[in-house]
């Protein structure tokens, strides 16, 4: 059974988003998509400070069966990554709702972050795209 958390969003390309501030997002890869992926061995952050839109390919994660593409989920600007992931990338594997999180997005404004959220999918759209 794959672990869902209720309070986050997801996207159907196996990203979860949790709001952490008025204007602010943290993104990562869900349970599903590391398991999918096998043993992450290594994870290409964005730049912070880039300016991205919705569905841009802003980082990668490899794993020993495949190389994924990591999509923006809203428009938004980097502002933070996850540079522990660098050294540790097997961390998505192990905690991807935690210490595994990839990024962090900051909107405009915090309308802004509601209503994009509020176009994601929640824990039970999410689970029916992964089948369950």
């Amino acid at each position: 059974m794959t672990d869902l958390p209720q309070d986050l969003r997801y996207t159907e390309e196996h990203e979860w988003v949790a709001k952490v501030g008025p204007t602010r997002v943290r993104v990562g890869i869900t349970d599903y998509a590391q398991s999918q992926l096998g043993d992450v061995v290594f994870v290409q952050l964005p730049e912070v400070d880039k300016d991205v839109a919705a569905g841009d390919s802003i980082a990668e994660v490899e794993s020993t069966k495949s190389v994924s593409d990591i999509y923006a989920p809203l428009a938004a600007k980097v502002v933070a990554v996850n540079e522990d992931l660098v050294s540790s990338p097997e961390t998505i594997n192990s905690d991807p709702y935690g210490d595994g999180w990839m990024f962090e997005l900051e909107l405009d404004d915090a309308e802004g972050v509601d209503a994009v959220l509020g176009e994601l999918l929640d824990a039970a759209g999410y689970q029916g795209v992964i089948g369950g």
